[in-house]
């Protein structure tokens, strides 16, 4: 009798299955990976570790300051906080921000940009902020400029003044009104009264940034009235205006139109002085050039300092306006 042999079913690779067991392991542990990253980010960091990062974030840039140029460029420069004041009178002295290109020159810029909006005398605080720029503009900042416009727009000065080499004495007062019209504008009203007998009254407008003029603008209205009987025996009296044509850190140049009026109560001055009596036209241009190298206006312990003024009269045509040449 023949007999046959059933063959029994082959088993199942266990290779196979444990295989897939080790990959199920792996994803579930970069699931509990980045599950616990998750709880990490939403974990807040204690003030402590803030004001760690943010010391560390200083000292490593002081560090590259101090030993390397940091390259940079200004994406855009926002003002904040001016209320009154036009933007470009503001924009106008932030000309070194926008052509810097290093970090370094940008800190510059901004302190010159800051001493000279506190200049202006119209902005009660002025702040500079830097922030990085766009992230695909890589180098670039924002400037933030926060300023705070003054409250009270209106000032006064009170003084008397000695010259004890001509045993005279001077009071002067002042009165400011600030940024009328928002163009940094200040106007001024000031009385001046001597022992000797002068008298000075005067108003004036000065602006620093004028569409169409190159340096600031500064125009005066005046009416004054001198004795001069101690050294020359006659009255003067002038009235008439003034303007800055200009005015920087060296050179002044300034025109001056009036209408000036001489008397002799004494009879007694001199046959120049005499000519000149009654009325007369002053038309007159004065130039200062001036240059200080000294530590200290006040106390200066060393350096120098120079000025020279020159001033010629009689710009009309009319022949009773007064001609002179001094300097």
């Amino acid at each position: 009798m023949d007999t046959t042999e059933k063959s029994s079913p082959s088993k199942p690779n266990n290779n196979d299955n444990e295989e897939q067991e080790e990959e199920e392991d792996e994803e579930y542990e970069e699931i509990d990976e980045e599950e616990e990253e998750e709880l990490n980010q939403q974990i807040p960091q204690s003030t402590e570790s803030k004001l760690r990062n943010q010391r560390f974030k200083v000292q490593t840039l002081s560090r590259r300051l101090s030993s390397e140029l940091v390259p940079i460029r200004v994406h855009d420069v926002i003002i904040n906080g001016n209320t009154k004041t036009k933007d470009w009178i503001i924009e106008a002295e932030l000309d070194g921000i926008e052509k810097a290109t290093t970090m370094q020159e940008l800190m510059q810029a901004c302190q010159i940009a800051i001493a000279k909006l506190q200049g202006l005398e119209i902005f009660d605080s002025c702040k500079v902020k830097l922030e990085a720029g766009p992230i695909e503009l890589p180098d670039t900042a924002n400037v933030i400029i926060d300023v705070v416009e003054t409250e009270n727009k209106l000032s006064g000065a009170f003084g008397v003044y000695t010259k004890p080499s001509t045993n005279t004495w001077t009071s002067e007062g002042t009165v400011k009104y600030k940024n009328v019209f928002g163009y940094g504008d200040l106007w001024d009203a000031s009385l001046a009264y001597g022992g000797n007998q002068a008298t000075e009254v005067s108003l004036g407008v000065y602006a620093p940034r004028v569409k169409g003029f190159l340096t600031p603008l500064l125009a005066r209205i005046f009416m004054s009235s001198q004795d001069w009987q101690d050294f020359s025996s006659y009255k003067e009296k002038l009235m008439g205006m003034s303007l800055d044509l200009i005015s920087t850190k060296h050179q002044d140049l300034v025109y001056t139109l009036g209408w000036r009026t001489l008397t002799d109560p004494s009879q007694m001055a001199s046959r120049s002085t005499r000519r000149q009596l009654g009325h007369g036209l002053l038309s007159s241009l004065k130039y200062t050039f001036k240059f200080d190298r000294r530590d200290s206006p006040f106390r200066p312990t060393k350096g120098y300092a120079f000025v020279s003024t020159t001033r010629l009269g009689g710009l009309t045509p009319d022949n009773r306006s007064l001609r002179f040449l001094r300097q």
